[in-house]
């Protein structure tokens, strides 16, 4: 019994960890699509600031520079997309596809020309990353079974950019759906034509969108590089971003269902993390971790296939606004 609370323990911490990006980019997906714009190209932004928040802190020797630079990057790659698809009125899944192949080749030809590693980084030293906080009283309240042990072993413990991907989740609702910000984000993702009618800049909202998009998606990327992990590697992200936008779309589009949908991802991925090496009962066969680590991508196909005709998106996603004249 003691075992299986540990194990399950262990579980639920991994779970934390993991769904952080997820848990980031879907919050950023979601001011983007709240305002009318597909983002794609969550997942070229997630891991092209991986690679800025890495390189950038190798150098300077502090996680924090890395995090600007990530959040830089990011920004400048959601105001290119806006660029193209605001400004232009481009096709915004295209422009998120071409930012995501542009992404995962340029990281590992920088990589290359920088640090000579194959496309990676250099490991960051400890004290180049973000490092876990112990938080009041862990340590004594440990001793206690369950609550205790849940308190010191899975909330005590992560790194200040677990809390903040966790915190932002409130805020993100509040901001949405409790704003005239967030009402007017949502309008423009409704029925931009009365928006503008209204005297309300329908590109400016969408632009405003992206811009808190990007901050938040160079902060995932920060994530990956610096403090889940102490390098970056070619094509880290492994699909995260997508599993991050299916994630929002069986979320409804709504803060706290997206966040549920991406740890349940997590858990997924915790599990798999968890399964390694470990002996079914009865046999010699390992569990085949293969097969688990792809649940959380076959779950992705599943979860669209069923319910993205339940799940109404904002009317004008994907529909470039042309002012009349």
């Amino acid at each position: 019994m003691e075992q299986s609370i540990v194990i399950l323990l262990s579980v639920l911490d991994g779970t934390l960890r993991v769904s952080t990006p997820l848990v980031l980019c879907a919050m950023a997906g979601l001011f983007s699509e709240r305002s009318g714009t597909v983002d794609i190209s969550l997942e070229g932004k997630l891991l092209f600031s991986a690679f800025a928040a890495a390189a950038v802190t190798y150098v300077t020797g502090s996680p924090w520079v890395g995090l600007v630079a990530a959040i830089a990057l990011s920004f400048s790659l959601s105001m290119l997309h806006g660029f193209a698809c605001v400004t232009h009125n481009g096709n915004q899944v295209v422009s998120g596809v071409a930012i995501n192949i542009l992404a995962s080749g340029l990281t590992v030809v920088l990589g290359i020309a920088f640090f000579r590693q194959g496309g990676q980084t250099p490991t960051l030293p400890k004290d180049a990353r973000f490092t876990p906080i112990e938080l009041p009283f862990a340590e004594a309240l440990d001793s206690i079974p369950v609550i205790g042990q849940l308190y010191a072993q899975v909330i005590s413990g992560h790194n200040i950019l677990v809390y903040l991907a966790f915190l932002l989740v409130p805020v993100t609702s509040w901001i949405v759906f409790k704003t005239r910000f967030g009402l007017r984000l949502r309008a423009v993702g409704e029925n931009p034509k009365a928006v503008d009618t209204a005297g309300i800049g329908v590109r400016a909202m969408r632009y405003k969108a992206l811009a808190v998009n990007g901050v938040l998606c160079g902060i995932a990327g920060a994530y990956l590089s610096t403090a889940q992990n102490a390098a970056f590697v070619r094509e880290m992200s492994a699909g995260q971003g997508y599993i991050a936008l299916a994630a929002l779309i069986f979320g409804k589009w709504r803060p706290k269902t997206a966040m549920l949908a991406c740890l349940m991802f997590g858990l997924l991925d915790a599990i798999a993390i968890r399964l390694q090496g470990v002996v079914i009962p009865g046999t010699e066969t390992e569990v085949p971790v293969t097969l688990i680590q792809a649940l959380p991508y076959i779950l992705t196909v599943i979860l669209l296939a069923g319910f993205i005709g339940k799940a109404i998106p904002p009317k004008a996603i994907g529909i470039p606004y042309v002012k009349e004249r």
